[in-house]
């Protein structure tokens, strides 16, 4: 997967088109990324003990990978990504300003 948790993405498709957030967790079976304050889905919560009332949790929930594009650091523009290999390493590149993504 080209996208790692921490990057910085942009929402290409769906109800948070043009929006961007932060990658927090990823699911690479399924192909899936939870991006921070996108796809907000409501969970409710039961009371634990008598006398407490239940809750309704706001949490993003996960969207499809091929639904965000990577924003490169040095260009701030929404990038596919390439790959270069220095010295045994494989890089992330921009494809746009051909900078490396750290």
């Amino acid at each position: 997967m080209k996208i790692k948790t921490n990057d910085n993405v942009r929402v290409i498709t769906g109800k948070d088109r043009d929006k961007s957030g932060k990658v927090i967790q990823i699911f690479q079976d399924e192909l899936k990324v939870v991006v921070e304050g996108m796809n907000v889905m409501k969970k409710h919560v039961r009371t634990k003990k008598q006398g407490e009332k239940g809750q309704r949790i706001e949490l993003s929930g996960p969207m499809d990978v091929s639904n965000v594009m990577l924003v490169c650091p040095k260009c701030s523009k929404a990038t596919r990504v390439g790959y270069k290999i220095e010295a045994k390493n494989k890089k992330r590149v921009c494809r746009k300003c051909k900078e490396i993504i750290d």
